[in-house]
């Protein structure tokens, strides 16, 4: 490690927005750990940032498991000491069904990763950040769009993301006494595996199936960057990046 380095944790390091923040961090000179499910991913990402690779740290992990959670946090606490930055990205979907067909099972598993996984990072940072010295860190929560408008058949993801909304606020609260940021940066289309579909066309409210615009997933890197690289004394509570002309804003 760098001398003083910052330690950056991002979960859902191994494809698409997770990846593409944590290749930025590592070129602004963090050390990142890379959490996800996935070794094989997380070593394709590591590899991907060249000359900064050996400021990134692969770890297999399941943010909706508080034991693979802790051993995440172990993990860290052992190696660097302290933690900077947490980028709770990791995030799955369920099948657009109707309301009424969703089976429980879905709608736990995305409420369990999305929201209960955030939670269960956010405490563990919590505990580390509030006793490392220099005392303090920053909690960059992943809402997306989807913390302020649904997409037809989006019951699960669309609940876990306002939910994420008031755990972002909560955490900014709570985190005062410590030194703790949080914010949340809502993400409308960024062009990565999840969002392909888009170039397909995607249910609209009207019923119509519309091809969206997309944006650079590099747009919403530099943004947490950006977010990250203030003084712990100010703080980016909530920013939106999205693609400039999909069908978010009005009525599309």
């Amino acid at each position: 490690m760098a001398p003083n380095a910052k330690i950056a944790l991002i979960t859902g390091a191994g494809s698409g927005i997770g990846r593409a923040t944590a290749l930025a961090l590592l070129r602004e000179g963090y050390t990142v750990v890379l959490a996800g499910r996935h070794a094989q991913a997380l070593e394709q990402t590591a590899a991907q940032a060249k000359s900064d690779a050996a400021r990134a740290l692969p770890v297999v992990a399941d943010v909706s498991d508080p034991a693979s959670v802790q051993r995440l946090f172990e993990k860290i606490k052992g190696t660097f000491g302290r933690l900077d930055l947490l980028f709770n990205n990791a995030g799955t979907n369920a099948p657009p069904l109707p309301l009424e067909d969703l089976p429980l099972e879905q709608w736990r598993r995305v409420i369990d990763v999305n929201l209960t996984g955030a939670f269960l990072c956010t405490q563990a940072a919590f505990r580390l950040m509030k006793e490392q010295s220099p005392r303090g860190g920053r909690i960059i929560n992943n809402g997306s769009l989807s913390a302020h408008a649904p997409r037809p058949n989006s019951a699960p993801y669309t609940a876990a993301k306002h939910a994420l909304t008031g755990l972002t606020k909560s955490t900014a609260l709570d985190g005062r006494k410590y030194d703790i940021a949080c914010g949340q940066i809502d993400i409308g289309n960024a062009e990565t595996e999840m969002t392909a579909r888009m170039k397909q066309g995607v249910l609209q409210a009207n019923g119509q199936t519309t091809v969206e615009p997309t944006m650079d997933v590099e747009h919403v890197a530099r943004a947490v960057v950006y977010m990250a690289s203030l003084p712990l004394d100010a703080n980016v509570l909530f920013l939106t990046v999205m693609a400039t002309k999909m069908p978010f804003v009005g009525r599309g």
